[in-house]
């Protein structure tokens, strides 16, 4: 991407606000008018106001008036860029992130949280300068250089010309300098995003960390990311730092020379001590601007490695797309069928599922099981469309899940997974997530009925509680309920259970499945189970095996082949059960 398409990319988030742009360009004019104005009074001070007090009123009430054109002029433009600045920003974050959450899951699979997030915070606040303060300062100033300019050939064109013919001697090093912030930004940005996922992961993880003691550890690799980005920072800093020696040289150069050549003026009578004066008085008023403006590259090259970033994630499309005319999902009423699918995370490496068919019909509750790593979870996730198959279809009532809009299929489906997802909102507001027209009533019955309105009612707030980030201040087994009525106020005629109730203890689990039970109780279920003593009354069991079905059958059709996968595994936990019974009674012993 050139550093134009960049920033015009970048710009293009501006036009929407086109009529503000417009008035902060009007106010730059005014502010450079009130500028030049000012340096152009200089020579009436000197020559008229001075000697003999003549216009003194009219020249003071021109300098608070233009003082009072070019303040109105600076605070209007500098408002209206910091308005446009702070919207564009405001619609890039939001583009970013819907476009984030619009990615499939092997996306998120992909990339971490703290990556993610440095990319919504950190590149696009890096860009916020730049379509405010730095295109701001670039018209801006450039319009009052122009005006001083124009003063300064008015006074004496080959004076001028003497005097700024040095100045495209600093062009070279600002386009060198430019080069080499635009890459230390890049690598500044990339130190931001590794300190940003060191320490979500440490902090989502404390726990841990606290357990086996590697606070410490932590610290220092905090650190070591720290310390990278203060010297890739220093490099950036000391890149700028070159700039105002530079200018102050060039500017000292200038007036020496405007000094030297005006006085041999003013000797031979071409010159009054008015003009050299409000020569000289410009030529110091130019530069402020001028030294803004030799920043303005910089600051540039800073946003375009910003911005590349953030259009690098923009382009990147992993999302699951519907197709053109895709039709609304009627109402679930007869069978749930895969049809041959195939799938692969990458289109060149092994695939997950190879051939998988079979059908689940209105009402049954259909269990999947098999050794880890089967692609059981693989499985259940392309239902919902997390991903699409890369062979045969899944099908609805005979309609391809590929010709129906996300939205209409996944209303039809609830799901349970074992790692619960919770938000750092009240109870009620959990329960009825993805159900926003749900009644107080509504939630309250949807408690009871996965068990969970006992536990909640005794809490500070009850419904109202706030429960933290991924619900920490409850167990398991209440984060688990929670989730369940969720799932029961969504009303889906079609759920998926992954492994729901592996990670509870007895207690808990008793409590889930008896919420479960009612939650599948006229439902389409399809289960993924850990424990296989759970899924006795289901339908039917398919054995994965390595992305293939192995078997499929009823729990007492399958035990009855020993030399059967199914028979294997529920010979092995039957076994691990006898042998954790054996550990306990051993370790009650007296």
């Amino acid at each position: 991407m050139t550093d134009a398409s960049a920033l015009g990319r970048l710009f293009r988030y501006a036009l929407p606000y086109r009529t503000r742009l417009g008035l902060a360009a009007a106010g730059m004019v005014v502010y450079a008018i009130g500028s030049a104005g000012l340096a152009a009074l200089i020579k009436p001070i000197f020559d008229n106001v001075l000697p003999n007090r003549d216009r003194l009123m009219l020249v003071a009430s021109a300098i608070v008036g233009l003082n009072v054109l070019k303040g109105l002029g600076s605070y209007g433009s500098s408002y209206l860029m910091a308005w446009v600045g702070q919207r564009v920003v405001m619609d890039v974050r939001n583009a970013l992130y819907r476009h984030i959450l619009g990615q499939s899951a092997g996306f998120f699979a992909q990339r971490t949280t703290g990556q993610l997030m440095s990319r919504i915070n950190n590149d696009v606040g890096q860009v916020q300068q730049a379509v405010s303060e730095t295109v701001g300062d670039l018209a801006r100033e450039t319009l009052a250089l122009v005006g001083f300019a124009a003063l300064l050939f008015y006074y004496d064109a080959w004076l001028a010309i003497f005097c700024i013919i040095s100045a495209p001697l600093v062009v070279y090093p600002l386009v060198r300098l430019g080069q080499r912030v635009r890459r230390t930004t890049r690598r500044s940005q990339e130190a931001i995003e590794l300190l940003s996922h060191i320490s979500a992961e440490a902090l989502t993880g404390h726990r841990i960390v606290k357990a086996f003691g590697t606070e410490g550890k932590e610290g220092e690799k905090f650190a070591r990311a720290g310390n990278h980005l203060f010297r890739t920072n220093m490099k950036v800093t000391a890149a700028l730092s070159g700039l105002p020696p530079l200018m102050e040289i060039l500017g000292g150069v200038g007036m020496a020379l405007a000094l030297w050549y005006g006085s041999r003026e003013i000797a031979s009578g071409r010159l009054t001590i008015g003009e050299l004066a409000s020569f000289i008085a410009t030529l110091f008023l130019m530069y402020g601007p001028a030294k803004k403006l030799s920043r303005v590259n910089a600051n540039l090259q800073q946003a375009i490695a910003a911005s590349e970033r953030i259009f690098d994630m923009l382009d990147t499309h992993t999302e699951v797309r519907e197709r053109p005319g895709a039709a609304p999902l009627a109402p679930f009423c007869s069978a749930v069928e895969f049809r041959d699918v195939t799938f692969g995370y990458d289109a060149a490496g092994a695939q997950i599922l190879r051939g998988v068919s079979f059908t689940v019909g209105a009402g049954q509750m259909i269990a999947i099981v098999g050794r880890s790593g089967a692609g059981k979870t693989t499985l259940v996730n392309l239902l919902p469309r997390f991903y699409d198959v890369t062979g045969g279809a899944i099908t609805i009532d005979g309609v391809d899940l590929r010709d129906t809009t996300l939205s209409s299929l996944r209303r039809q489906i609830g799901i349970v997974t074992q790692e619960t997802v919770l938000f750092d909102d009240t109870v009620a507001n959990n329960i009825g997530y993805g159900t926003p027209d749900a009644t107080p009533e509504a939630i309250e019955v949807a408690a009871r009925a996965a068990n969970a309105h006992e536990f909640i009612v005794q809490m500070k707030d009850a419904y109202g509680t706030f429960i933290g980030e991924r619900g920490q201040r409850l167990s398991g087994g209440q984060r688990q309920r929670l989730a369940i009525a969720r799932a029961l106020l969504k009303n889906a005629p079609i759920l998926v259970l992954d492994e729901a109730t592996s990670a509870l203890d007895a207690e808990s689990e008793l409590l889930v499945q008896d919420a479960l039970s009612r939650l599948m109780m006229n439902r389409t279920s399809i289960v993924i189970a850990h424990r296989l003593s759970t899924i006795r009354r289901a339908d039917a069991i398919i054995v994965l095996e390595r992305g293939r079905i192995a078997e499929i059958g009823r729990h007492d059709e399958l035990l009855a082949r020993p030399s059967g996968t199914y028979a294997a595994l529920y010979q092995m936990q039957l076994l691990e059960g006898r042998k954790g019974e054996r550990r306990i009674v051993e370790h009650l012993a007296p």
